[in-house]
């Protein structure tokens, strides 16, 4: 048995997963992973890209970032759901959650994958490849969707090993498995080898991660300079970073955005547009307990211009009215009058709430509004999103929270949800 024992833990088909659960558990008699169903852009408008595709929808040719009217091209029946990141992020907690139990070392490395480092744990939880079943079998009994787990001696070995063959399966790949699992593969299975890299690997012959491991690593650093030396390594299987616990790759930023299907002409309707998506945006980085230092808005015009402005805080914020605040002052400034198609808020520099400190120049009710904020996201993450509305937006048209959150269908959900 080697020093070390990795697992990747990664859901299949995550977001579309999650949607699935969550409509069986509230009666709906379809499942989406059943059927050709995919995740991504607006039902009424086709705007948008696929973020998630089922198996069924896999079969027709729907590819994960392609656009909304594509996909529909290739599949017709495809059925389209919304974003849904508030349940997206209470799927992930409840994963994590699980997987905390059973080790210290429990690194989320995104939303929907986490690795877990079970070195030395063999003599009170078990064979590694035994208990990757126990708990495959128990995420999906206790949290309905299914999970793949990739089993090694380091954090990239588990990864590929998760990657072989979905959904719900537990596969190893030791170094000793390299040659047959792992090299007939096209580069473009390898981690770290994207579009760009596979089309220069290819143009040099090199079709395969076994032709990666057996090229010549002072020509690959020739044509892809430092890259080409880091997949070599991987290409035979070498990895030693550690299982970092938390959260290993921090965001940079989070944003929500919409296109609007009729063209914004005035302030009141640009504002209302503004603060569903500051709304959106302020619970995701209170779920992810984070703050932003920095707020950003962007407009495109009905005659497709586009612009974006952005202000530095000197304080960290996490309060949906102070991003709002913001966001509408930063369009005020950057709104030419024109008709507006899409708007967009973004937080980025972010940082941990546990840091965040007030100072002299923040608003004075600002502790009171974040508590009533943390209140109302309780509510919602009881009895859903919609429990809890601004007033200002009945009768208003316009989507209380837009953005990501499975209701921008302006204003009615979608009888799927």
């Amino acid at each position: 048995m080697p020093d070390r024992i990795i697992m990747h833990i990664d859901v299949n088909s995550a977001f579309l997963s999650w949607q699935a659960v969550y409509n069986l558990q509230r009666g709906h008699p379809v499942d989406l992973r059943e059927i050709p169903s995919a995740v991504g852009g607006n039902q009424a408008t086709r705007h948008g890209i696929i973020l998630a595709r089922s198996i069924p929808a896999k079969k027709y040719g729907v590819k994960t970032g392609e656009t909304v009217w594509e996909a529909k091209n290739k599949c017709p029946q495809l059925l389209l759901v919304p974003p849904n990141h508030h349940l997206y992020m209470k799927c992930s907690r409840a994963l994590m959650e699980i997987l905390n139990e059973y080790s210290p070392r429990v690194q989320q490395y995104s939303i929907d994958e986490a690795f877990l480092d079970y070195t030395g744990m063999e003599e009170r939880l078990g064979e590694p490849v035994s208990f990757a079943h126990r708990l495959k079998d128990r995420i999906h009994k206790e949290l309905g969707f299914t999970v793949n787990i990739g089993i090694s001696c380091n954090k990239l070995l588990a990864k590929m090993a998760s990657e072989l063959k979905k959904p719900d399966m537990v596969h190893t790949l030791f170094p000793g498995e390299i040659r047959e699992k792992m090299w007939p593969l096209p580069v473009e299975e390898l981690f770290m080898v994207g579009r760009k890299t596979a089309k220069k690997l290819r143009s040099m012959g090199i079709l395969t991660i076994g032709d990666i491991a057996a090229a010549d690593p002072d020509l690959l650093r020739h044509k892809l300079k430092s890259h080409g030396l880091l997949i070599y390594d991987y290409a035979r299987g070498i990895e030693n970073s550690p299982v970092f616990p938390g959260y290993y790759m921090p965001m940079k930023g989070m944003g929500n955005s919409a296109t609007i299907p009729f063209d914004v002409e005035d302030t009141r309707t640009a504002r209302l547009i503004l603060l569903s998506l500051s709304e959106t945006v302020a619970m995701r980085l209170r779920y992810s307990r984070n703050c932003c230092s920095v707020i950003a808005v962007s407009i495109k015009y009905s005659d497709f211009r586009h612009c974006s402005h952005q202000q530095r805080l000197i304080t960290p914020v996490n309060c949906t009215m102070d991003i709002y605040k913001t966001a509408a002052r930063l369009f005020d400034e950057a709104w030419d009058g024109s008709p507006v198609r899409h708007m967009g808020v973004r937080a980025a520099g972010l940082e941990r709430d546990s840091h965040m400190q007030c100072s002299v120049f923040d608003h004075p009710y600002y502790s009171r509004n974040l508590e009533l904020d943390r209140a109302v996201d309780g509510i919602r993450d009881a009895y859903g999103i919609k429990s809890v509305v601004r007033a200002c937006f009945i009768n208003s048209g316009i989507c209380a929270s837009l953005g990501g959150v499975g209701s921008e269908n302006w204003p009615v959900m979608s009888s799927i949800l």
